[in-house]
């Protein structure tokens, strides 16, 4: 399960309404039938129209600053062993959806006229995707690169000798363009994969644009607060600040397993991934204690996400911590943004 939560892009990208991002997350919609679109939902709304969702959004805005997010972008990818567990697909990510956000709104420190904050304090919306493309961050693509790379240059050389700029042999060129494309290391149907080729399978994920003030357009809720739990005088009373990211991303981890019955590898778990970065001798001490069959379905998710994998294995944290830390600490940040946990 990955989840990113990020406020709205300001500046050039996104402008001061939401409905550059929200016309963006309809591209999928784009040249099908009525009965086939994906439409947005919220908490009790199935039917809900890219129109509405702009109007709401774009309403909820009062007493924030120009400069200031007026939403954020949740966006959850559940990996394709949990996409295995759903029995109906859209109905199920729906459903989840739901108590994701009920999730969401119990990481917040925060209260509303003295009383803790519920779903229905939050305006929300949500839309089901099913296709994914990859992306410079992705982690196939950065090591096709040097392939890429040498395969651009000899098509350059190419153009040269045919516009007479340059001398060469073009058939030989050609030839070690095939070489290229043949040896990169990630091919997807015979082909290398490049940036903007559809990933193959099932890719579906949750988009969510939540807003940043409450649905009574009153109070300002961040879930990017630096402060996971707090108090601050204001006014001269004490109000209480913060969202807690690491109780989030981890209820999200538990809610799927339980409303689902999914039974989560080491691997997959946020509190791994996490210690990954911060604490890699730890998190390789915790992966040799695995039994065994677990430890080898962890390497092989290790895999598909494009963490780095030590050749064998050494059995003391002493080996460990020499052997992998200068290798994880090189590849950690690239591996981190391929499988993106918000962290």
């Amino acid at each position: 399960m990955y989840i990113t939560i990020t406020a709205q892009k300001l500046g050039n990208n996104y402008s001061q309404s939401s409905a550059d991002f929200v016309g963006y997350l309809e591209k999928e919609n784009q040249g099908l039938e009525q009965q086939e679109m994906e439409p947005f939902f919220n908490q009790y709304g199935d039917e809900i129209s890219a129109e509405e969702v702009v109007k709401e959004i774009d309403g909820n805005t009062a007493k924030l600053k120009k400069k200031e997010p007026k939403f954020y972008s949740i966006t959850v990818s559940p990996s394709k062993y949990e996409l295995r567990k759903l029995q109906n697909n859209s109905q199920d990510l729906k459903n989840y959806t739901r108590e994701l956000m009920k999730d969401y709104v119990a990481s917040f420190n925060r209260e509303i006229n003295g009383r803790p904050i519920t779903i229905d304090d939050i305006k929300y919306f949500a839309k089901i995707e099913r296709q994914r493309t990859f992306k410079g961050t992705d982690f196939q693509i950065k090591e096709n690169q040097p392939f890429a790379t040498k395969i651009l240059q000899l098509k350059t050389d190419i153009r040269n000798v045919q516009a007479g700029r340059a001398e060469g042999n073009i058939n030989r060129m050609k030839k070690e363009i095939d070489k290229l494309e043949r040896k990169a290391p990630h091919q997807q149907n015979g082909k290398r994969i490049v940036q903007g080729m559809r990933k193959e399978g099932n890719q579906s994920h949750i988009h969510i644009i939540v807003s940043r003030k409450d649905a009574s357009n009153s109070v300002s809720l961040s879930p990017g607060s630096k402060h996971k739990a707090s108090e601050v005088e204001m006014h001269g009373k004490n109000v209480k600040r913060g969202f807690d990211r690491d109780a989030f991303f981890t209820k999200a981890e538990q809610t799927f397993d339980k409303t689902f019955g999914y039974k989560r590898n080491f691997a997959e778990t946020y509190k791994a991934r996490k210690d990954f970065v911060k604490n890699p001798k730890l998190y390789f001490a915790a992966l040799m204690k695995l039994p065994a069959n677990e430890r080898a379905m962890a390497f092989k998710m290790m895999t598909k996400t494009g963490l780095p994998i030590v050749p064998s294995i050494p059995v003391t944290q002493a080996q460990i911590a020499l052997r992998v830390f200068k290798r994880l600490r090189r590849g950690a940040e690239v591996a981190i943004k391929s499988s993106s946990i918000g962290i």
